[in-house]
């Protein structure tokens, strides 16, 4: 049942529940439910391992590896607050949620997604001074520095979807309680309102440029900065080294804000089929945390290299004991 609150002239109702909508007669869904059984399991242990191996090697306790740290943790959380709730609401039929813990389920996915671009942004921050300014690299990139810049995000991050999240609860919903999306999106849910929902209509352009067209924006400024500089380096291979250093960081950037923005310029556009948005979006949501692991490990040296230490000294250990 709803609860109805009266307000002077007015009636103000807040749902008990809302139904989660997910996708629209899409054959073989269960399948598609079961592969990211599978994505959030490699997830979990890819970045449990890329956090553990970052704590355990001294010689990763760097600015740029707090950062790297922050983005794992933050992808690890992140598939977590939306993965387990999206299979036990879709493989198990569970899609009635609580109003409660809508809006938690909603803060903590555009949290982590927050953290998320804003740590590839920190990210991009490392590479632009590395290769831009390598003579004062350890002077500017420090680990309090950076220590600095994932405490700003994290709290900034708290404070503006808090907000937004927070906003909700001024809404009354009278009519529908469906919501057409596969987790409590703050879009199909804000439009559901039958009160005044303009102050969450500008929220969520707020949050849209925070989190997607400003960091893009700064990233794409940075690497037009490390193109420059690239051009003036006049040998092939230390310029082939240094653009080798920025390979993981592009392909995450591409993978976690090019779907987003080409849903979004779709949409503007022409049709978009809400089954396809919603692949598209999830796959956004999930797929670059599953890879981070892998980046990060065969594309960086330092990483591969302490793996290739620890597995030494863990066969070493055992021969002993033989």
């Amino acid at each position: 049942m709803a609860s109805v609150v009266p307000l002077d002239n007015a009636t103000f109702i807040r749902p008990s529940t809302f139904y989660i909508n997910g996708f629209y007669n899409m054959p073989y869904a269960k399948y598609y439910y079961i592969f990211f059984c599978f994505v959030y399991a490699v997830t979990v242990l890819g970045n449990s391992f890329i956090m553990g191996t970052i704590y355990l090697a001294r010689t990763l306790h760097t600015a740029k590896y707090i950062a790297v740290f922050n983005l794992a943790l933050s992808d690890l959380c992140g598939s977590s607050a939306l993965i387990p709730k999206y299979i036990d609401m879709f493989l198990f039929e569970n899609q009635y949620i609580s109003y409660e813990n809508c809006l938690a389920n909603m803060f903590f996915v555009f949290l982590f997604m927050t953290l998320q671009s804003l740590t590839l942004l920190a990210l991009a921050f490392d590479r632009v001074i590395a290769i831009c300014f390598p003579l004062r690299y350890h002077a500017v990139v420090t680990k309090t520095t950076m220590t600095l810049i994932i405490g700003f995000m994290w709290l900034f991050s708290v404070s503006i979807i808090a907000l937004l999240a927070a906003l909700i609860t001024r809404l009354s919903f009278c009519r529908s309680t469906t919501v057409d999306s596969y987790f409590c999106d703050h879009g199909p849910i804000f439009r559901l309102a039958c009160n005044d929902n303009s102050l969450n209509y500008i929220m969520a352009a707020v949050c849209t440029a925070v989190v997607l067209y400003i960091p893009l924006t700064l990233i794409a400024i940075s690497y037009v900065c490390i193109g420059v500089a690239l051009c003036k380096i006049s040998h092939g291979a230390d310029r082939m080294k240094a653009l080798k250093t920025c390979t993981s960081h592009i392909i995450l950037v591409a993978m976690f804000y090019l779907p987003i923005i080409g849903i979004c310029m779709a949409a503007i556009t022409t049709y978009l089929h809400p089954n396809t948005r919603i692949i598209l979006i999830i796959f956004t949501q999930t797929i670059p945390a599953m890879l981070i692991p892998i980046m990060y490990t065969l594309k960086t040296e330092e990483v591969w290299h302490y793996i290739k230490v620890l597995y030494k000294q863990i066969k070493l250990n055992s021969e002993m004991e033989e």
